[in-house]
């Protein structure tokens, strides 16, 4: 009996024990450091960091910097989750009907999810800035003709576009299968009921579907909450910081300003905000869910 249990041990350490040793290396150790650090006043390069306490704390309160790449990223989060969820599943239910293209529009939308944010966001600022302009100079229409990336406002907007556009044709893929899996039968005889496709929609598809809009509500506020990469090869956080994200305020702190205590201070009561928001997210939709 005890053979048999130091056998399983010992399988589970074989198959297991390189994944959780990768892990552990790559996420847990640097989790840690980054806590110990922001108690620090480490600026990267000194090898002995000097114990601040709380410091780095109470500076991240009166920083402004934090304060405005909190706000911004707060308000890019709403409303790029609910759009890239709003587009996602409007296309699910789309690419799910009767269409003899339905599979490369499929291909179509997802693959943006594949390019990388960093040549998405200079993709997006070649055609904010160069074409835009051109096809404004030809038609005349003010859309067009708007400083996508050079005003607060439309930067904002600019950003939201892209990640709407990255982000949703992932999250299509999730609500696909969800939808395909939902029983013909309940929707036929709603139908058969008298039920509207609206009616049918809200009262049927929308509850059995919960678990896929679970997963679509955390992937996309956990994306919205990190970006970083789209933003720096888009914006640059500009104009006037306006599109500074909570992520690319850190990196500046840690890597252009040489803070790293204050900026692993800033990461990890964002690791808290963040992970708070989510956990909130999951048992809230999943309160909402439903069995066939």
């Amino acid at each position: 009996m005890r053979g048999n249990r130091v056998s399983e041990w010992l399988q589970q350490i074989v198959f297991t024990g390189p994944a959780t040793l990768a892990f552990a290396i790559i996420v847990v150790l640097p989790f840690f450091m980054g806590m110990y650090y922001s108690f620090t006043d480490w600026n990267g390069v000194a090898g002995n960091p000097t114990f601040v306490g709380l410091d780095n704390f109470k500076a991240l309160l009166a920083d402004d910097n934090f304060r405005t790449s909190f706000g911004f990223t707060a308000r890019f989060t709403a409303v790029a989750v609910v759009l890239t969820n709003a587009v996602a599943f409007l296309l699910a239910l789309l690419l799910t009907q009767r269409l003899k293209t339905r599979n490369m529009l499929r291909t179509l939308f997802f693959l943006p999810n594949v390019i990388g944010g960093l040549l998405l966001g200079f993709i997006w600022q070649f055609i904010f800035v160069k074409g835009f302009a051109a096809i404004g100079g030809l038609t005349g229409i003010p859309f067009f003709n708007l400083p996508w990336l050079g005003d607060e406002a439309t930067a904002f907007w600019g950003v939201v576009i892209v990640s709407v556009w990255s982000g949703a044709g992932y999250l299509m893929v999730i609500y696909i299968a969800a939808l395909i899996n939902v029983p013909a039968d309940l929707t036929e005889a709603a139908e058969i009921d008298g039920a509207t496709a609206w009616q049918r929609l809200r009262h049927i598809i929308v509850p059995l579907i919960m678990p896929a809009v679970t997963i679509s509500l955390f992937l996309a506020l956990s994306w919205s909450f990190k970006t970083f990469d789209v933003i720096l090869s888009l914006t640059g956080g500009g104009p006037f910081a306006s599109t500074r994200s909570v992520a690319l305020d850190i990196y500046l702190e840690a890597f252009t300003n040489n803070r790293y205590g204050l900026g692993t201070a800033k990461a990890f009561v964002f690791f808290l905000i963040v992970a708070a928001i989510t956990t909130l997210q999951v048992w809230i939709t999943k309160k909402r869910e439903v069995q066939a």
